[in-house]
């Protein structure tokens, strides 16, 4: 695989894990960096541009590639609209260049570098959660990249799962319609749970990876200085009390709270308020019961409600097809998302 050493200017930074495990919170934090500069979420591997990554593009192909980008960076990832009213700003973009980019992966990190000078930064922060079904890619496309993985107890996801739909009312109000009937329809304990399975067995692939570090989300809400602080070792920056000051909005449990700055230790272990059920907790338990006990994270022992529990099973197949179906725009090769997604286990 092509690298691309000529267009790094310094090192970059991506935030990775399974969906609602804390990565948006450890983009703000490193954004709050003097030197770093955090985007949205860009979804470029697997959405925006398939694999293969370093294959040559037409030039036509570049623009609309670039274009996107930057309707997904000015508009938000949920929110964003046709692509094609950004494509005179992609070719602004692209003449700007020196060198100019020949393959998806170079127009991703030129595009990256030019964004985070364009706001006085020096290190792009690239916090797309799926990236986790990346990190190979990463590491091979990008020689300077470190790349930080966000791991959190799979019942405190699966909660933040279950209410992301309600985003909407406690904060997001520019949430569409469509996005929340969404994450309502994708939604459901064992979707979920495996999902998690596959995100958390992607990433332990490269637990020793020198570039490669996983942080634990409970740690970072209970010990945030000393986590923020090796997370900056491990990305060769500098630790500013700053980093720790990001407002408290996010949250599928809690309502946004912008004005309050810093890190909320009670996200931690929401799961155990009983917004779960028996069957949800068990479903969970069951299926990721081995990468739970690697990483440290303790069952309970729960006798679940028969009849939910039969529910949920029957229901599976209807909320998987709906939620397949549903996601399609999301997926620029289907077969490439479902190995890496479902099937990489």
């Amino acid at each position: 695989m092509e690298r691309c050493p000529d267009l790094i200017v310094k090192n970059m930074v991506f935030v990775v894990g399974n969906s609602r495990s804390g990565t948006t919170m450890m983009g703000r934090i490193l954004g709050k960096h003097p030197d770093v500069y955090t985007f949205g979420e860009l979804h470029f591997f697997g959405q925006l541009c398939a694999p293969p990554f370093s294959s040559e593009l037409p030039k036509i192909n570049t623009s609309k590639l670039a274009a996107s980008l930057c309707c997904v960076q000015r508009e938000g990832y949920r929110t964003q609209g046709n692509p094609r009213r950004f494509l005179k700003e992609a070719e602004i973009f692209l003449d700007s260049l020196t060198v100019y980019p020949e393959t998806p992966a170079r127009l991703f990190l030129a595009f990256l570098h030019h964004e985070a000078a364009e706001n006085d930064k020096t290190i792009p922060c690239d916090q797309t959660p799926r990236n986790v079904f990346y990190i190979k890619d990463i590491l091979e496309l990008y020689p300077e990249a470190r790349i930080i993985n966000m791991i959190r107890d799979p019942r405190d996801v699966l909660l933040s799962q279950k209410r992301k739909w309600k985003r909407r009312f406690l904060g997001g109000s520019d949430m569409p319609i469509k996005e929340t009937f969404r994450d309502w329809v994708n939604y459901h304990p064992i979707t979920i749970s495996h999902i998690w399975r596959t995100a958390v067995n992607a990433a332990d692939q490269f637990a020793n990876h020198e570039r490669v570090i996983s942080i634990y989300f409970e740690e970072l809400l209970t010990h945030p200085e000393a986590t923020v602080k090796a997370v900056c070792d491990f990305a060769n920056i500098s630790y500013t009390n700053t980093m720790l000051q990001v407002p408290q909005v996010g949250s599928s449990v809690a309502e946004d709270k912008p004005q309050e700055l810093g890190i909320n230790p009670h996200r931690a272990h929401s799961w155990q308020k009983g917004e779960l059920s028996s069957a949800e907790i068990y479903l969970n338990q069951t299926i990721t019961a081995a990468l739970m006990k690697k990483h440290n994270y303790s069952p309970v022992s729960i006798q679940p409600n028969i009849a939910s529990l039969i529910l949920h099973l029957l229901t599976f197949p209807v909320k998987l097809g709906g939620a397949f179906l549903f996601n399609l725009d999301r997926m620029k090769s289907i077969p490439q998302t479902l190995k890496r997604r479902v099937f990489n286990d």
